[in-house]
Parts: C-alpha cells; structure tokens; sequence
C-alpha cells in the first residue's frame, strides 16, 4: 500500500484530489524548488488538509513561506539565542547569523510534509526529518515508515536508516 493509499485507508484526515501536474510544476517554479519524486507521488495521489497539513493548494502564501523558512529561520534563532554553530561554517567569527545564513542557503532546502516533519527537495526516497531549531531527529524511513510510526497506522518498519541530506544530516546525529 503507497504512503497516499496507507493516509486515505486511516480516515483520519479529510484527503482532497490530489495536486495535478501543473499544480505541481507550478508550486515548484512559485518558491523555487523541486518536490522529491516520492513527496509528489504522495500530493498527486491525494491532498492531506486540515490542521498541520501543508494548504499546497490554498491562497495563503505567507503560511507556505512560513513553512519552507521555518528550518532555516529555526537554526538562524539557535545561532542567535542559543550558541549553536555548525563546525563545517567555519570558527565563528563577525556577524555570525550572516555567515550562518550563508552556510544555511547551500544546504539542500527542507519541504514541509506536517507539522515540523519534512522532506528534502529532489531527493527521492529520504527519510523524513522531524526539525524543530536545530534538533533534528529521523522520524521515519519513508513516507510510509512515517505515517506508521506517527499516526499508528500499522506496523513501523523494522530497519535503522540514516539521512543523507547534506547538513540537516549532521544534525539527526
């Protein structure tokens, strides 16, 4: 069963038709990414909606930019207020959100799924990443994986994976 068949089977959410293609490349060339080939299968087979689900489809922009900026803008406030610093930006020296920011606009940008739960762009397969600040935790395998273990709609599978997405991965360590 697909990750959008495993969602709709639950009836814990109201699904609505799924986002076409055009919809799709749309949203893509709207705020500069590309969905993971397996994100966009799960959109295009049906559009979870509802409280902590993305309105992809919704005339309320600033809320999706919200959503795509939230990782960065978290780690940004972790910099800021709680002296985080990621090693691979470097000593921390100068205006360091700056140099923060700058490190942060190379990694590969995270799309929101739920919540604080997300997938990276174009990296097909991922494992999904609960981010909150800079406390980034795997929270699932797959999409599948992640509906199991987060919304118990079956079995989770019984497997250690590892992000691979450069940056956000050093974080889920």
């Amino acid at each position: 069963m697909t990750a959008a068949e495993l969602l709709a089977a639950s009836g814990r959410f109201t699904i609505a038709p799924g986002l076409s293609d055009r919809e799709l490349g749309d949203l893509e060339a709207e705020f500069g990414f590309t969905f993971a080939p397996d994100h966009r299968a799960f959109l295009a087979a049906g559009l979870p909606t509802g409280i902590g689900w993305p309105d992809w489809r919704g005339g309320d922009r600033s809320a999706l930019r919200a959503a795509l900026t939230a990782p960065v803008e978290g780690v940004l406030f972790d910099v800021a207020e709680n002296d985080f610093w990621y090693d691979g930006w470097g000593a921390p020296f100068g205006d360091r959100i700056a140099t923060a920011r700058a490190g942060l606009m190379i990694a590969p940008r995270m799309i929101p799924l739920y919540a604080h739960r997300y997938l990276p762009a174009a990296i097909p397969g991922h494992p999904v990443l609960s981010i909150y600040q800079s406390d980034v935790l795997c929270y699932g395998a797959d999409l599948s994986d992640w509906l199991n273990r987060e919304f118990g709609l079956g079995e989770p599978a019984n497997r250690r994976v590892r992000p691979t997405v450069p940056f956000w991965s050093v974080l889920a360590s």
